[in-house]
């Protein structure tokens, strides 16, 4: 446990499109800012120079003719340099990164989405991530019909354009991460509003009981 808290704290943050994790990042990033230090926020695909160009990429609603191979290899290429550029430094230095989708987010949409396989998706995750798996791991759980009438009035990407089904299977692989009692998946119910999100999380976080958590 010195180890874990000498090198920082990586918390991550997964759902299906809807869930309101991006809100809940907001409003913990506020809060452990307020309270404890601020703490390093990235997204994925993203956070980085080279991930955002291939952001722009894979959420393309133009490029429908993306295949599933490339979209993986495109996810991993960007966290391969997330990593590297932003989350070891970061965690080097004692910090607290915050991050909107990480490996995890791979084996639900490309390995259960897309149906490419969660071995096949693993094998490229540990290749991209090494060292920087999650210290904790957020699951906000929210069926698909209820995310897709939330996001009813919005511009939809690529993803987010994807049919009922695929959206089905991405909420069913998040749920076998939920159920497989890997103790770093924590369930964040989303079906509430976002302050009782906020509060089911702070509960998580705090127990913890990390050092760079204290005053939280």
């Amino acid at each position: 446990m010195s180890e874990r808290r000498t090198r920082g704290l990586l918390v991550t943050f997964e759902g299906p499109e809807g869930s309101g994790k991006s809100t809940l990042i907001r409003g913990l990033a506020d809060r452990l800012a307020a309270r404890c230090a601020p703490p390093l926020l990235l997204r994925e695909p993203g956070g980085t120079a080279a991930g955002e160009r291939i952001r722009e990429i894979l959420l393309d609603p133009d490029l429908p003719e993306l295949r599933a191979e490339t979209e993986l290899l495109l996810m991993v290429a960007s966290r391969a340099q997330l990593v590297r550029e932003a989350v070891l430094p970061a965690l080097a230095d004692g910090r607290i990164v915050l991050c909107d989708r990480y490996a995890d987010a791979s084996v639900a949409y490309q390995g259960g989405g897309r149906g490419l396989g969660v071995d096949r998706v693993a094998a490229l995750n540990d290749f991209a991530v090494g060292e920087a798996v999650p210290d904790l791991t957020l699951l906000c759980l929210l069926p698909p019909e209820l995310g897709r009438a939330r996001m009813a009035d919005r511009t939809h990407d690529r993803l987010e354009r994807e049919d009922a089904a695929f959206h089905e299977r991405v909420y069913a692989a998040y749920r076998d991460m939920a159920d497989s009692g890997d103790p770093r998946f924590r369930i964040v119910d989303a079906a509430g509003p976002p302050a009782e999100m906020m509060e089911q999380a702070l509960g998580i976080l705090r127990s913890l009981e990390h050092d760079l958590l204290m005053d939280l």
